[in-house]
């Protein structure tokens, strides 16, 4: 990792014509940890992103972030022309060595079970392949931030469960700061250390918490089942 730093909004204003997204809105994310962010749809969780991604200018205020940043969207994003392989080293050129991006890519697809469909074309795979291959992509490119904007959305539970724990199994051996969005209770309480829910216009944090177990004793530990609940009511309050 080449750079860390602090990554915070502070103050910040955004407006979409007459609808005020963020009034003096102020955030810090925990370096290094998972920061899972809920709340309704509506509420600036992806604009918060977008912000923090560089890919939205605030009004006002100050925002601090990194100079590089990887993104997971919902859908994998990946180029149809090109194979698995490609679009990895496409994000790669020019950040390394031609050994070294072929050694890059060789070992996320391996932490992925990529390896064997490396040749393989987007179109050719299924929506968790994809996935894993997207994910393979923004691993293997090795900015300090992950943004996560839903990336498991669109998967049936098993798969869905499968992706969840490979993410974890992968940001163990590469861990970042990661700012994920998620409608999912279930899969906020399992992956974030950090936990804030968004409601309201402008957005405000109503709810937030600090989870201190590890990722993997989280399973069906009671204390985090009643957490899940207490999400849960918050989101319907």
């Amino acid at each position: 990792m080449k750079e860390t730093s602090k990554i915070y909004v502070e103050h910040i204003c955004k407006s979409f014509g007459s609808l005020k997204v963020f009034d003096d809105f102020s955030l810090e994310f925990p370096e290094g940890k998972i920061s899972a962010i809920l709340g309704p749809s509506g509420c600036g969780k992806t604009s918060l992103l977008n912000i923090l991604a560089g890919l939205l200018r605030v009004d006002s205020g100050r925002v601090a972030t990194t100079k590089e940043v990887s993104y997971l969207f919902q859908e994998p994003r990946l180029l149809p022309w090109l194979t698995i392989r490609e679009n990895i080293a496409l994000v790669l050129q020019g950040k390394m060595a031609a050994g070294e991006i072929e050694a890059t890519i060789d070992e996320n697809l391996k932490a992925t079970g990529l390896t064997d469909f490396s040749g393989y074309y987007p179109a050719q795979l299924s929506g968790g392949m994809l996935q894993r291959a997207a994910m393979a992509r923004a691993f293997a490119f090795d900015a300090p931030l992950l943004l996560m904007d839903e990336p498991f959305k669109s998967l049936d539970l098993k798969t869905r469960s499968e992706l969840i724990t490979n993410f974890l199994q992968l940001w163990s051996l590469k861990p970042r700061t990661v700012i994920t969005v998620t409608h999912d209770i279930k899969e906020g309480v399992m992956l974030g250390d950090f936990l804030l829910v968004l409601s309201g216009k402008p957005a405000q944090v109503s709810f937030q918490r600090k989870v201190t177990l590890l990722q993997t004793e989280r399973s069906n530990n009671p204390q985090l089942m009643a957490l899940e609940q207490e999400l849960y009511q918050q989101l319907l309050a």
